[in-house]
């Protein structure tokens, strides 16, 4: 019997150059609507997020040239960075990952109601996949856009 679904698809984060440049392509081109932008200089980068049609895009841009996102765009260029799931029990779920063996490279405790985890691309067949809950971690969290205000 197949598990059920670890989670429902949050955003899908894309690393660019420069948000100001790829948001042209994203919303003159295929018509995405910006929604919010936010930068964490302490985790060296910035991001912008936009709705095409119900999916949520992120654009990922560097802030430095220590941010993991400026080694990342070097190795590899612009691009898929990650999957991001909406996973509510998202604490316990990763212990359970773990213990299934499923390499897990990082993990974050924002607050009692948000939780993030990121599982290897060694494990997820070269995607880097995020598992969260709430704000910041979610984009679809209503706390992005009382924060834009």
């Amino acid at each position: 019997m197949a598990n059920p679904p670890i989670g429902k698809l949050d955003h899908i984060g894309i690393a660019v150059k420069s948000v100001a440049e790829a948001r042209k392509f994203f919303e003159d081109i295929l018509g995405a609507t910006f929604v919010f932008e936010s930068a964490n200089p302490a985790a060296g980068f910035k991001l912008a997020a936009f709705d095409l049609n119900g999916l949520s895009i992120e654009l990922l841009e560097p802030l430095g040239d220590t941010s993991f996102l400026h080694k990342f765009l070097e190795k590899r260029g612009e691009g898929m960075h990650h999957l991001t799931f909406n996973v509510p029990d998202c604490k316990d779920k990763t212990t359970a990952l773990k213990e299934q063996g499923v390499r897990i490279v990082d993990e974050h405790h924002w607050s009692p109601t948000s939780f993030e985890s990121f599982i290897s691309p060694r494990s997820s067949h070269g995607v880097l996949i995020q598992l969260g809950s709430g704000y910041p971690t979610l984009n679809s969290d209503p706390a992005w856009l009382v924060r834009k205000s």
